[in-house]
């Protein structure tokens, strides 16, 4: 009982601790007591590190690679908010996505940064860091994994800064170097410091397989693959995703049983309870016919579809039937695409939760024209709906969602090391990876170089990491998203049913061009920064 009492007392003592400064300069001193009893046991310092886990969330916290603006998938081809309403959820991204005047620096850094945000948590990290070094008194190779743990957070804070910023202000567990004014990194000197902590995290902490328990070696190998890539560091990044594939992790045989709990090649997830804490993701993004009214409010688009090859042959099948203005009773080819395609959008006829999906106009799930029905209430406007990362054995009636997110796993790593790969002129290396991540749907695969092979790495990132948060950051730094997302438009089909046939007409989801400048390669700093902070001023391609 006092055990309990006291773990009780040390998870208040983090609270308050941690809310104590309501800005990231504004660093009011805790209670010394209290910090000393913190980091007096190992047990109790576990305790002060787990809130860091919630930055794990892709479903709760954009810090993973979304935006409170919604899924970034919504602001490329791949995927389509429903209408202009709901704000954050519906209307901004469609106002991120066309672009043109509305993308003003307070705008931009409003809906897509996070400075303020991350950087509070930075400080809490730098907290802990600073205590550890301070109250800790563990033996050496129990505070080398603390220490790894609390630099494997803030590596992952300070990843996310970098992406969005490229040149961001650096902060250590130096509490004393905090100050008012202070200047911008450079670009390398962010990844420098990313780096720096993933190499000591990897080195320190445990090497095991459990994606559901403290983060290991494996997490913080996993992390380093990615962020190497956005730092262009081809050799470091090619390192780390080989050291994760040492660690005995497997590609789940199954593509959708990659996303369960405990999955073989899940690294690192983060995991809910449905009697504590559960997310809404299934309540958001579900048809319409799971709950009378709700959901759908992101659907994947007709373009994302058609980026899917046919099983087994592999290749594209001939969509053109289906670009057919006035419509087509032909039966879109959707059972005969690949595995990834299955587990990951639901179409007319497709079954989910013991029925059959009916996206058509009157049916139970139902389809809504884009813009003209201005509350689609769970109606597709793609004819579509997600799959991937629902959860099929939930009742909306009763529940929240409890599946897991998966934060890093093979798959994706396997995907950063092809791209290294080939970035470092080691082609057979790349080929090798891509072969293996092709075979666990059943496609072929024939070896490639030069240009032909990069086309490959990013085709399979676009579908094998659907959804997941990757793509619009892909294009991105690959500086593609310019010419991809301007001047376009997304598509879906209309399903009509017609007796025993369906009609399927082609529809322009978009009804306007999409535009993504130039100056959208880098986030813009929020103005309470510029203003606040006169050692900083805002990026060129913002004034």
């Amino acid at each position: 009982m006092k055990t309990n009492i006291l773990k009780a007392a040390i998870i208040g003592m983090v609270a308050l601790s941690f809310s104590s400064c309501k800005k990231y300069l504004d660093m009011t001193p805790t209670n010394a007591a209290s910090d000393k009893l913190v980091w007096s046991k190992v047990e109790y310092a576990e305790i002060a590190i787990n809130s860091f886990y919630h930055d794990l969330n892709y479903f709760g916290n954009f810090s993973t690679g979304q935006s409170i603006a919604g899924m970034t998938d919504g602001l490329t081809d791949a995927f389509k908010y429903s209408s202009m309403t709901y704000n954050a959820y519906m209307y901004i991204p469609n106002e991120i996505a066309y672009g043109g005047s509305v993308l003003t620096p307070n705008y931009a850094a409003v809906y897509l940064g996070n400075w303020s945000n991350v950087y509070e948590k930075v400080r809490r990290v730098n907290e802990a860091l600073a205590n550890l070094k301070k109250y800790g008194a563990f033996s050496e190779s129990e505070t080398n994994r603390l220490e790894a743990e609390i630099r494997f957070f803030r590596a992952q804070l300070y990843f996310d800064l970098v992406k969005r910023y490229k040149e961001v202000i650096i902060y250590n567990e130096d509490l004393s170097k905090i100050e008012k004014n202070k200047g911008l990194s450079t670009e390398a000197q962010g990844w420098d410091f990313v780096q720096a902590d993933l190499n000591f995290a990897a080195q320190h902490l445990v090497k095991n397989n459990n994606p559901n328990g403290r983060v290991s070696s494996g997490a913080a190998y996993a992390l380093l693959s990615r962020a190497m890539l956005y730092a262009e560091r081809w050799e470091a990044a090619k390192l780390a995703g080989a050291k994760v594939m040492e660690m005995g992790y497997e590609l789940a045989g199954n593509y959708a049983d990659a996303f369960k709990t405990g999955s073989s090649e899940a690294i690192l997830q983060y995991s809910y309870n449905k009697a504590s804490f559960t997310h809404d993701f299934d309540a958001t993004y579900a048809p319409g016919g799971d709950r009378k009214g709700a959901g759908a409010m992101g659907t994947p688009t007709q373009e994302m579809v058609e980026s899917y090859e046919l099983k087994t042959i592999g290749g594209f099948p001939d969509w053109t039937a289906w670009h057919n203005t006035s419509g087509t009773t032909a039966q879109p080819p959707y059972e005969d695409l690949e595995p990834r395609f299955q587990a990951s959008i639901l179409y007319n006829g497709a079954s989910w939760k013991g029925r059959t999906i009916e996206p058509f106009v009157d049916g139970k799930d139902g389809w809504a024209s884009w813009k003209e029905d201005a509350v689609p209430a769970g109606r597709t406007v793609t004819g579509y709906f997600l799959k991937k990362m629902l959860d099929e054995n939930i009742d909306l009636s009763k529940d929240g969602s409890t599946q897991p997110w998966t934060a890093f796993r093979l798959g994706e790593v396997l995907l950063n090391y092809a791209e290294a790969c080939y970035r470092s002129n080691s082609s057979p290396e790349a080929n090798a990876a891509l072969r293996k991540i092709r075979a666990r749907v059943g496609l072929p695969y024939v070896d490639k170089n030069g240009p032909a092979l990069m086309t490959a790495i990013m085709q399979e990132r676009k579908v094998e990491l659907a959804f997941e948060g990757y793509y619009y950051w892909d294009m991105k730094r690959w500086k593609l998203a310019e010419n991809a997302f301007t001047g376009t438009r997304v598509h879906g089909l209309k399903v009509e049913k017609i007796g025993n046939m369906f009609r399927y007409t082609y529809v322009d989801c978009d009804k306007q061009d999409r535009n993504f400048p130039a100056k959208m390669y880098r986030i813009p700093l929020p103005t309470s920064e510029i203003t606040n902070n006169t050692a900083v001023k805002q990026f060129p391609e913002w004034n």
